[in-house]
């Protein structure tokens, strides 16, 4: 596949072979590419006829109920270059061999891990024998209380601390990152900066609606649409940063000032100045993986729909890419919602269902369901 090309999901991609690091064909990478030929019906998304269009899939797809278990993880501080750390949810299943494999699933904007598609995939990779962890990025979730710098795009070193810290902790077992939204955008942005060079045990990696232009993302949210989205996720970030002054008065500004109207100003007031960039247009431009996309050496699937309301998917088309990176595209599905039509799936959550095909084409090692975990398969 020529770098320039989409993949549509109504028609599936032969999967390229991806060269190994150091030049070598990697043995895992080429068994998911063989795997992916499998999924050719099940990448075709049809929305479910009461949730057609991109906004109330993207809405009904975060609030409709998950069913998934009580909280019950493992909580793991990892600890950062500037004395930050971050927080890592560990799931936890008895019994479970040491090689399981891994899937380190990470969070969007203002999210954690007790966002619901965090809580509902996490459920479902257990009874499938994977080992999941969810990371909170910093400031979010269980993290708030220890990281005084908050969560944005460039910081990929955050996420290579996490993988490496997962792979001291599982030094068998291989690791695939599935990354919502803009924990997307940093897992990028990782992979280009990484270049050849591992990162822990990380085999693969998926980003779903993610932005590779973060001044695109702004500019639409001044749209009225995009407005909608833009007070939503101020209300959210405004809140995490009213919690962080709190716990950490000394990084406070004086006075606080009123909550801000748009994004861009959190960005300008807080992000830049702590990511140690001149103003949010300079962040905006750094940080975006879109102008690194071919520096990509390690293999990303990055799933994304032609009607998402929160990140429109133009910069992306319009941005060549190396061959380790494919997209598989869908002209419906919202932003991490893709609520579809009955079909031989479970249930509708067709997104959930087609990360299970992703992450079971590229296992070099299969994992048995226990007897115990059967019953909870489809869930």
């Amino acid at each position: 596949m020529r770098a320039h090309e989409e993949v549509d999901s109504s028609n599936f991609w032969p999967f390229d072979l991806v060269k190994c690091r150091f030049g070598r064909q990697n043995e895992s990478f080429a068994a998911f590419g063989l795997g992916m030929s499998k999924l050719n019906k099940q990448w075709k998304f049809k929305p479910h006829p009461m949730v057609r269009g991109g906004n109330a899939q993207s809405v009904v797809g975060i609030y409709w109920p998950t069913g998934a278990p009580p909280y019950a993880a493992k909580k793991h501080l990892v600890p950062l270059a500037d004395g930050d750390q971050l927080a890592l949810h560990e799931e936890q299943v008895p019994g479970q061999a040491e090689d399981a494999p891994i899937v380190l699933l990470i969070h969007g904007l203002a999210g954690c891990y007790k966002s619901s598609y965090m809580c509902r995939m996490a459920h479902r990779l257990t009874a499938r024998g994977y080992r999941v962890f969810r990371l909170d990025m910093r400031g979010c979730g269980a993290g708030e209380s220890v990281a005084r710098m908050p969560a944005h795009c460039g910081l990929a070193d955050d996420f290579a601390s996490a993988l490496h810290h997962i792979a001291e902790l599982y030094p068998d077992a291989e690791t695939s990152i599935v990354a919502f939204s803009m924990s997307g955008t940093v897992t990028l942005n990782m992979l280009a900066e990484a270049g050849d060079m591992r990162i822990g045990n990380l085999e693969r990696s998926m980003a779903i609606n993610s932005p590779v232009d973060l001044a695109h993302v702004e500019n639409h949210f001044r749209t009225f649409w995009g407005s909608k989205y833009n007070r939503f996720f101020v209300k959210l970030i405004w809140g995490q940063l009213l919690r962080r002054w709190e716990m950490f008065p000394d990084i406070a500004p004086d006075p606080i000032p009123e909550r801000p109207r748009r994004l861009r100003d959190i960005d300008e007031m807080v992000i830049a100045p702590a990511g140690g960039y001149a103003d949010a247009e300079d962040y905006y431009a750094k940080a975006s993986p879109g102008p690194k996309l071919m520096s990509i050496k390690q293999p990303i699937t990055v799933v994304f729909s032609d009607d998402d309301p929160v990140v429109p998917i133009e910069p992306l088309l319009d941005t060549p890419r190396s061959s380790s990176v494919e997209l598989i595209r869908t002209k419906h599905g919202g932003h991490l919602g893709f609520l579809a039509a009955p079909n031989e799936d479970p249930d509708f959550r067709w997104l959930d269902w087609r990360i299970i095909d992703w992450l079971e084409a590229g296992r070099t090692k299969p994992q048995a369901v226990t007897q115990g975990e059967q019953s909870k398969v489809h869930v």
